[in-house]
């Protein structure tokens, strides 16, 4: 006989991983396999290349077409230079709240979900339901796609895929899509008081972050009225910068980090390519006039499609019979619902806690939350048993 935990000590389990992307979260897959195989479920892990860290699903109930996919990521964002007040990887009850980090964004789904192992197995599902547990959403949604390939590979056909993030266990039928990227400017060093025998590197950036920001104004001003996302446009903006020695020197290097949050309806690649145009058209030439060896170098990091509306979508339809909510919402955030979607599942998120104290210092979940999230759970495994 297996391990029983309530949601609320699984809760308690799952964020004492310090499951940060930049470190590993094999302790948590390794906790999450020992404690299915244990009710007689086995497991498969999907290994990074340098099997640092890996993803996991597993199937509960009949090997059978028609069942559920529960997805969630194990990975959390850093706590380092936050204020907390508590340890952000022990949970602490305070007020009605859950405090810690992933007690939002997104532990506490997969928490809730495989504190229900046991109810699944009692009650007889007549239908399987998969967990998928991925590794670095944070920082790109890197990890899900080759277990997503090996589900659609090795799974009967799931009917819909249920993506856990913080939505207050409101349906959302659709978000963003994001692309990151990385653009490096090389110049040529000279004395900042010898303009024309070099090119600063920092000021060809500042040119081109501009160019940036005047693309998402373009989107803005044509912006339309009745599009779900708040903002309602594809937004594009420059999160990190470096470059320059000294106050006093024409910069040889400058990098700088953007990413283009687009609208299901836009290309994200079409804001690429006119950045691409413009450096190699308008900026380049002006540089290598006075250094030939300047350079604009633009990679693309991670590239996660927008989730799209379906029209009577499998998925939707099913968490609207749970809820009995009569409509789906829009978020401005990317998730792997996108990825489920464009591997031909249909796909919906629906989530315990608010993603407005995702990343935040002292994250928290309210526990009606959690409450909200078991209710559904336990109708989702009736549903799935008749």
């Amino acid at each position: 006989m297996g391990e029983h935990y309530s949601a609320r000590e699984m809760i308690e389990k799952l964020i004492s991983f310090d499951t940060v992307s930049r470190h590993s979260n094999l302790d948590l897959i390794d906790f999450v396999a020992d404690y299915l195989a244990g009710h007689g479920i086995a497991s498969t892990r999907v290994f990074n290349e340098d099997k640092s860290k890996a993803n996991l699903y597993a199937t509960v109930g009949p090997v059978k077409e028609g069942g559920v996919v529960l997805s969630g990521h194990t990975d959390v964002v850093p706590v380092e230079g936050q204020p907390w007040d508590t340890d952000p990887f022990t949970v602490v009850e305070k007020d009605g709240r859950l405090y810690g980090r992933g007690t939002s964004d997104m532990k506490s789904f997969s928490a809730i979900a495989l504190s229900k192992v046991p109810e699944m197995l009692e009650k007889g599902l007549s239908v399987p339901i998969h967990f998928a547990l991925s590794y670095d959403e944070e920082i790109g949604c890197i990890g899900a796609p080759a277990m997503i390939d090996e589900i659609a590979a090795n799974l009967p056909a799931p009917r819909a895929v249920i993506v856990g993030e913080p939505t207050m266990m409101d349906i959302v039928s659709a978000h963003k899509g994001i692309l990151t990227l990385t653009t490096t400017v090389t110049g040529r060093e000279a004395h900042s008081s010898l303009v024309e025998d070099g090119v600063s590197a920092v000021m060809v950036g500042a040119e081109l972050m501009t160019f940036i920001a005047n693309m998402m104004a373009e989107n803005k001003a044509r912006s339309k009225a009745d599009c779900p996302f708040s903002p309602p446009y594809t937004t594009l903006t420059c999160g990190v910068v470096e470059g320059g020695t000294a106050g006093n020197i024409l910069a040889r290097k400058c990098s700088f980090m953007w990413d283009i949050r687009h609208i299901p309806e836009d290309d994200p690649m079409n804001f690429v390519d006119r950045f691409n145009a413009y450096c190699t058209e308008e900026v380049l030439p002006r540089m290598r006039e006075i250094a030939p060896e300047a350079d604009i170098v633009t990679e693309l990091k991670a590239n996660v499609p927008a989730l799209r509306p379906e029209d009577s979508g499998e998925a939707e339809m099913l968490v609207r019979a749970i809820t009995g909510q009569n409509t789906a919402h829009a978020v401005s955030y990317a998730a792997e619902a996108g990825q489920f979607q464009q591997a031909g599942f249909s796909t919906v998120i629906c989530g315990p806690g608010s993603i407005g104290v995702a990343h935040q210092p002292n994250e928290y979940i309210d526990i009606s939350q959690v409450t909200a999230a078991e209710k559904f759970m336990s109708r989702l495994i009736d549903r799935l048993s008749k």
